[in-house]
């Protein structure tokens, strides 16, 4: 079997290319050793080169243990297009063996027909599983946990509990056995059983009286910035989540929100660049990515329009002085710089909580005092730049201080935006971005030009 695929790929000089000539092929049976002998740092870059005949052929060819651990190597926004691209029972096949919280991560960003068709495929109890979780939000703790954990009556013996270990091995088998969790009859959270203190327990105890009692937990509507910072103070391995009177419903793990505080940043970066829904790879259909792009875009030209206006009124001034044009985009490219500075700090403290949008006057008269120094810094240079080119002392004096004013207003403006659009509703992410450019343009046009016209008279 080894010999035939070596000879089936030989002419082949790239990885998705073998892959390509082996679902081509017809011999599933290739498929499944080929991928296992592929690096998981490999496969995004390989899924990612093929065609989506071929990627439906892919996910059709693997059975459902193979296309579950293919789905768990890939990044989301990769793991949805394929499955998104399957044919229902295929791809409910194999999300049935995901665990639970990947299982939701992936329908939740699928179609909702899409979805439910998957849904109508799945075994009932993974369907019913799923559905439960879908209805939380992506980053709280609800989203995030998982549903296969190890859960006893206070009233089971540790015979009882060997017992059913024994019995359910196979289906224990993928869970974070290290800890078990012991409920009341109403299934109320009451301990945590550590499984050295069960193997070293007597067979006729209670599971009660080996327990730890009353163990920390976390509500399901926890937000992750939150999540993140339990995780930092305590080194738990994972935690119970609770709903509603403390009734135990998942347990989270610390690398499931180590991963979504990674997922959290690159999604927050990439809307900050314009990528509105947070995910993109290019091996997505055309449309649907040039239409996400195009609303960023199009809002910007309306922006851009506003800043621009600033020049027209000025274009008497701009006349007398051409050289001043020279200086417009640096100002504008600096003071963007601060501002985008400042916001990020604030965008960063929103997320650890260090700040609410109620500290906006504080944050301002922080970046106040940071801009003023920076400013006068900046515009000492950028003013002997100009003076030393033009040889006008007048044109120095303008241009430092334009920049040392403009560099002032962009680092409070940049610091009080992200507040000011989290306390709207809007995500600091993606409207800072565009707002922050248009006021530190139109502020650094106005500090030029309005300034050169008040000392027009030294300048020609």
């Amino acid at each position: 079997m080894t010999a035939m695929r070596e000879d089936l790929v030989a002419s082949s000089d790239e990885p998705w290319e073998e892959l390509s000539q082996l679902l081509e092929s017809g011999s599933p049976e290739q498929v499944e050793p080929w991928l296992a002998e592929r690096s998981s740092q490999d496969l995004p870059l390989i899924v990612s080169r093929l065609d989506e005949t071929d990627r439906v052929a892919l996910i059709s060819q693997l059975s459902p243990e193979a296309g579950a651990e293919l789905l768990e190597h890939l990044p989301l926004v990769q793991a949805v297009q394929l499955v998104e691209e399957a044919r229902p029972e295929d791809a409910a096949a194999i999300v049935d063996h995901l665990p639970s919280d990947q299982q939701a991560d992936l329908l939740t960003e699928l179609d909702e027909a899409d979805a439910e068709a998957i849904l109508r495929q799945m075994t009932p109890t993974e369907a019913a599983s799923a559905r439960r979780l879908s209805v939380y939000e992506d980053f709280v703790a609800g989203g995030l946990m998982v549903s296969e954990y190890l859960r006893y009556r206070v009233q089971d013996t540790v015979a009882d509990v060997l017992a059913d270990l024994e019995a359910k091995s196979d289906e224990y088998r993928d869970y974070e056995v290290q800890y078990a969790y012991v409920c009341d009859r109403d299934g109320s959270l009451r301990g945590v059983l550590r499984m050295r203190d069960l193997l070293l327990a007597k067979r006729r105890q209670e599971v009660g009286s080996v327990m730890i009692r009353d163990p920390l937990s976390v509500p399901d509507d926890t937000p992750l910035e939150g999540l993140h910072q339990f995780f930092e103070e305590h080194s738990f391995l994972g935690v119970p989540v609770v709903a509603d009177g403390g009734k135990l419903v998942g347990v989270l793990q610390r690398r499931a929100v180590d991963e979504a505080w990674s997922e959290w940043h690159d999604r927050a970066y990439m809307k900050s660049r314009g990528i509105v829904s947070g995910e993109e790879i290019r091996s997505m259909p055309l449309w649907p990515r040039t239409s996400r792009r195009m609303v960023w875009l199009v809002g910007n030209i309306g922006l851009n329009l506003v800043a621009a206006s600033i020049i027209a009124y000025y274009e008497e001034t701009l006349q007398a002085v051409i050289a001043l044009a020279v200086f417009l985009p640096i100002i504008s490219d600096m003071s963007g710089n601060v501002g985008s500075q400042a916001a990020a700090v604030s965008i960063r403290e929103l997320i650890l909580g260090v700040i609410r949008p109620q500290d906006a006057w504080r944050v301002v008269r922080s970046e106040l005092l940071g801009g003023l120094i920076n400013g006068t810094v900046i515009g000492v240079i950028i003013g002997l730049v100009a003076l030393a080119w033009q040889k006008s002392p007048a044109l120095g004096l303008v241009i430092g201080l334009a920049m040392t004013l403009n560099t002032l207003i962009s680092a409070a403006v940049g610091g009080v935006t992200p507040l000011l659009l989290r306390r709207l509703g809007a995500d600091p992410a993606v409207a800072s971005g565009p707002l922050l450019t248009t006021v530190t343009d139109m502020c650094g046009f106005f500090m030029v030009l309005g300034i050169a016209t008040a000392f027009l008279q030294y300048l020609v």
